[in-house]
């Protein structure tokens, strides 16, 4: 994991604060830094963000949507900010790399390549 701050909105960091019950999650937004919803750089994951990273542990591309659990859907791409993918990409932003573990046990370096945010 890095040590660079990850960027939340203030909304966001509420909601998740409340439903935080996985330790990895807790870790990263006690490294938040928290701003205002319309403070939130357009290249930066937030919520409800869709995503495409890299995995460089394997060179997939991926495109998904980060979701609150209640939200997930794979078929449709959207995934739980409760993931390990969706923990890990979390306030990242464009060209900033990763490594997280997984818990198969090994880690994965992964890159945000690209973010489009819902209207």
């Amino acid at each position: 994991m890095e040590s660079e701050n990850l960027i939340l909105s203030d909304q966001d960091y509420a909601r998740l604060s409340m439903l935080a019950n996985d330790e990895l999650l807790r870790d990263e937004l006690g490294r938040a830094v928290v701003v205002a919803a319309d403070q939130v750089p357009e290249d930066v994951v937030r919520m409800h963000s869709r995503v495409i990273y890299l995995d460089k542990s394997n060179d997939l591309k991926r495109e998904v949507e980060l979701c609150f659990p209640d939200e997930a859907d794979l078929k449709q791409g959207k995934i739980s900010v409760f993931s390990p993918v969706g923990t890990a990409l979390l306030g990242l932003k464009v060209g900033q790399e990763i490594d997280w573990p997984f818990p198969n046990g090994e880690s994965r370096r992964l890159q945000v390549m690209n973010v489009m945010h819902a209207p």
